[in-house]
């Protein structure tokens, strides 16, 4: 049995409260999907900027009566340290992954990004410090690299920042690392690498580019591809990233907290090739990509090394990019409207 098995069999044995912040988007929805299936207590919360009710009622809807009754949901923003101290009050696990996560949006209005990511991060970090929680597990990003050339990325190689959003989850990484030396919290930052599956969101100005590319190919409408195609991402199915929360949050091994992690798959797929495996998954063969030029802030190729998350959380992906489409793909056919 690998050692998420037993954490999944642990869960099934004892009983936790789990805090979940931006438990309405879309990698919150699957954090408590999980947990519910597990029967935990899960606190979320979300104040719906870029989580939808919807998304919550659908993983509602997956349980029964009493399975439901383990959730309780706060409407509120993690920018409110009062509201902050509520939300973790007599829990074991704080999962946190309410941010603003576009680097578009973090160029066009880095007030706001900051505000979200960075603010809220602190007060969350201080109420789960006066909590006293076992664990604090926080999202953070593959952008944190930024203009490192090195492949693959290294959680100890890092370049210079490319985007606000960039450097607010810089700014996580460095305040998680002081309140565990400062105060003997528990925290582990999961980096992650261009998450996608059921529940993304693929409306609006900042949707990935999967669910974006999906509806464009089931409409028959224009793909833009930035820059020459040959940009490579990481791409890594939302499943994966449900298990190294929880690996994170359960671990251990006293040499795997305060720290980070890279979370993906550690296979590189450019964005010509996932353009193909969408078309074929899709069987669309009447298509071409229209190409523009490089967007600003994004990063030329992107790759990373999972070796330490392997090494000292267990953590061992179930599903590749193509794996993680043909999962997905079907929630993807049905939301596009």
């Amino acid at each position: 049995m690998n050692q998420f098995e037993q954490a999944k069999q642990h869960l099934l044995e004892q009983q936790y409260t789990w805090v979940v912040t931006g438990v309405a988007g879309f990698i919150g929805s699957h954090l408590l999907e999980f947990l519910l299936a597990h029967q935990q207590k899960v606190i979320g919360i979300d104040n719906f900027v870029t989580g939808f009710e919807q998304n919550i009622a659908d993983v509602l809807g997956l349980f029964s009566v009493e399975q439901r009754k383990l959730f309780t949901f706060i409407k509120g923003s993690v920018i409110d340290l009062e509201t902050c101290h509520k939300l973790v009050q007599h829990s074991d696990f704080v999962l946190h992954q309410a941010a603003l996560g576009s680097v578009p949006r973090s160029i066009k209005d880095p007030l706001v990004t900051h505000e979200a990511n960075v603010t809220g991060f602190l007060n969350m970090l201080v109420a789960a410090k006066d909590a006293r929680i076992k664990r604090f597990v926080y999202a953070s990003s593959s952008s944190v690299y930024g203009d490192s050339p090195i492949l693959p990325k290294s959680e100890g190689h890092q370049g210079n920042p490319l985007s606000p959003y960039a450097v607010s989850k810089m700014t996580n990484e460095l305040y998680a690392k002081a309140f565990s030396n400062c105060y003997a919290i528990d925290t582990i930052g999961l980096r992650y690498f261009n998450v996608f599956g059921a529940r993304q969101n693929f409306r609006g100005a900042y949707a990935a580019v999967i669910p974006l590319w999906i509806k464009a190919l089931l409409e028959g409408a224009p793909i833009y591809i930035n820059g020459d195609g040959n940009s490579s991402r990481d791409f890594c199915y939302v499943k994966n990233v449900v298990q190294a929360n929880i690996l994170a949050a359960l671990s251990h091994n006293s040499k795997a907290v305060n720290t980070v992690y890279n979370v993906a798959v550690g296979e590189q797929t450019s964005l010509n090739q996932l353009y193909q495996i969408l078309k074929e998954l899709l069987n669309i063969k009447d298509h071409q990509p229209i190409y523009r030029d490089f967007r600003e802030g994004d990063v030329r190729h992107s790759l990373a090394d999972i070796e330490k998350a392997k090494n000292l959380l267990g953590y061992a992906p179930l599903y590749n990019v193509r794996q993680g489409l043909e999962k997905a793909l079907s929630w993807y056919q049905h939301h596009e409207q």
